[in-house]
């Protein structure tokens, strides 16, 4: 069997599961995961590696009209993920009937690459309710190959690899084989201290961070990172601190537990916060970031 390899770039709305998908393929905790829509921020390549393939999976923020600058970023790494991908999953969930950019979806439609459309979630629908949603995604998009799943249960996510497989171009890797993301080991930091901010808090304070990490020197027993937390507002600095310094600390140790995993070794983190005023607006903030 000749090599196969290619780029499978997943779109959707926000908080459709594009990010657990991402992990339940590759069979790591790689892209960040929150009950909160936008997520995720960047595009982020994750890579299954085999003998005999290599699937480079893209997970993209999700769709949405842009309100200030860092979304306007955003969606253009959404729109070029279907510029050089191989293969498309477009997915959406159960019960979900629209999409939010009818514009986005013509070009997903003229798309001259294999579509697959996802419907995620459906631990959470009936049958009735299944085949009707097949049935009006069906008309929606005409000829389209339609797939149930569940990202968080790993329900039909081995025939949705078997269907890549499939349909993947025979290539050489683009990667090497012992690769498994484009990001670095500073991204990832950056990424887990967020998710912990996404999920210790609420309304604009998650949405209003950046993390940047300023040190990462690895040991043979130890890796010590320093990394600063950029809000857009002095009363969120109060909020992330907290009295006493409560949030910083649990946002240092939940990060740290799940660091130490990843990277199995020990981790020490040294977390500040800076205020960085309507850096969402900035483009020279949101250059430093990485968004434009």
């Amino acid at each position: 069997m000749k090599h196969k390899a290619g780029f499978v770039n997943i779109i959707g709305s926000p908080n459709v599961g594009k990010s657990t998908l991402i992990n339940q393929l590759i069979g790591e905790q790689l892209a960040i995961i929150s009950p909160k829509a936008q997520t995720t921020r960047h595009r982020i390549l994750a890579i299954k590696n085999h003998d005999d393939y290599q699937i480079v999976f893209s997970d993209t923020p999700g769709i949405i009209d842009p309100a200030y600058k860092l979304q306007e970023g955003m969606m253009k790494m959404v729109r070029e993920s279907l510029e050089d991908a191989d293969i498309i999953l477009l997915m959406v969930e159960s019960g979900q009937k629209r999409l939010p950019d009818h514009k986005f979806i013509d070009k997903v439609k003229q798309a001259d690459i294999p579509v697959i459309l996802l419907i995620n979630k459906v631990d959470q629908s009936d049958q009735n309710a299944l085949g009707e949603q097949i049935e009006h995604w069906a008309n929606e998009f005409e000829g389209i190959e339609i797939l149930p799943i569940s990202a968080l249960h790993n329900f039909n996510i081995d025939l949705l690899e078997k269907r890549i497989l499939e349909l993947l171009p025979e290539h050489p890797a683009f990667y090497p084989k012992t690769d498994y993301t484009d990001r670095s080991e500073r991204f990832i930091v950056e990424e887990k201290i967020r998710e912990k901010i996404l999920l210790n808090f609420k309304q604009e304070v998650p949405y209003s961070v950046e993390i940047k990490v300023e040190e990462f020197k690895e040991e043979e027993d130890i890796i010590r990172i320093r990394a600063v937390i950029h809000t857009a507002r002095e009363s969120q600095r109060g909020i992330l601190i907290g009295k006493g310094g409560k949030m910083i600390k649990l946002i240092g140790k939940e990060s740290r537990i799940d660091l130490e995993k990843f990277f199995d070794k020990k981790i020490f983190l040294d977390l500040h916060i800076k205020v960085k005023k309507d850096w969402r607006d900035d483009e020279s903030q949101l250059k430093r970031f990485g968004y434009l």
